[in-house]
């Protein structure tokens, strides 16, 4: 069975076909999905969807992009999310130095400030969550090792998502306690960076995710991605670790389990 680790079927990419998309995964070897909330609107559609579907969960949190409307108050609405049932991890979280917003009052430093701080929010909640966590993190390589680091997160544990730094990193965070997330972006051909770090991960901190509807695996790129598309990415790992798809699919469903405390 295959456990897609990251995946955001709340989408309105997905409101024309999703009742028939997720109950044809189902039937095709997909056997859970964590559905990732991105925003203080998308918990509620996330939470709705594990509550439809059994092999659905869910993990609650706000992505570094979408910081609007957070505040002391409405955290406490990411609190009162994470103690529903099956709530697995408190995510996506973390750092997004890529583009930093358009706010003329902003400047790119205090953008940053921002997302560190709500950041370190979250972290924190994820541990009186008794909670993993689930990371976010672009061209902001060192301040998410270094607030991870400073909140202690490696004792919450968690998933480096969508993994894009060097080697080195991806074993620093091994090292820390979390596993790595590899998905569509290891099979192209110019991800050399990702390609080495999933050689160099050991098999048993590896999980596989989609982060559908994007970022879909040749020979798909381009189009909008989802859990069928997993085993294009199984087999680029299996070629990467040198071991067979049966292998690697029964480790990342174990890691998977483990990662967000579930039975196998």
């Amino acid at each position: 069975m295959i456990f897609d680790t990251h995946a955001h079927y709340d989408d309105r990419r997905f409101d024309e076909d999703r009742e028939e998309l997720l109950s044809g995964l189902f039937k095709s070897g997909i056997g859970r999905i964590v559905n990732v909330a991105s925003g203080l609107p998308s918990i509620q559609t996330t939470l709705s969807l594990a509550k439809a579907y059994p092999e659905i969960y869910a993990a609650v949190g706000v992505h570094p992009e979408e910081l609007s409307g957070l505040n002391e108050e409405t955290i406490e609405q990411v609190r009162q999310a994470a103690a529903c049932e099956k709530v697995v991890a408190i995510g996506e979280i973390g750092l997004d130095y890529y583009y930093l917003g358009d706010d003329e009052k902003k400047s790119p430093e205090q953008c940053k400030e921002e997302q560190k701080y709500w950041f370190g929010k979250q972290l924190e909640l994820a541990r009186d969550c008794h909670l993993p966590v689930i990371i976010h993190s672009r061209e902001a390589a060192k301040d998410t090792y270094d607030l991870l680091e400073q909140h202690h997160a490696g004792e919450m544990g968690g998933v480096i998502h969508c993994y894009s730094y060097s080697k080195e990193m991806a074993q620093e965070y091994v090292k820390m306690g979390f596993y790595i997330g590899f998905g569509g972006v290891v099979t192209f051909s110019n991800a050399k960076k990702v390609r080495e770090a999933a050689a160099a991960v050991p098999l048993e901190r590896i999980v596989i995710e989609t982060d559908c509807p994007y970022l879909a695996p040749v020979p798909n790129r381009g189009k909008r991605n989802s859990s069928a598309n997993l085993p294009y990415v199984l087999e680029t790992l299996a070629e990467i670790k040198e071991c067979s798809v049966e292998e690697l699919e029964e480790a990342t469903w174990k890691n998977a389990c483990d990662l967000y405390g579930l039975e196998e």
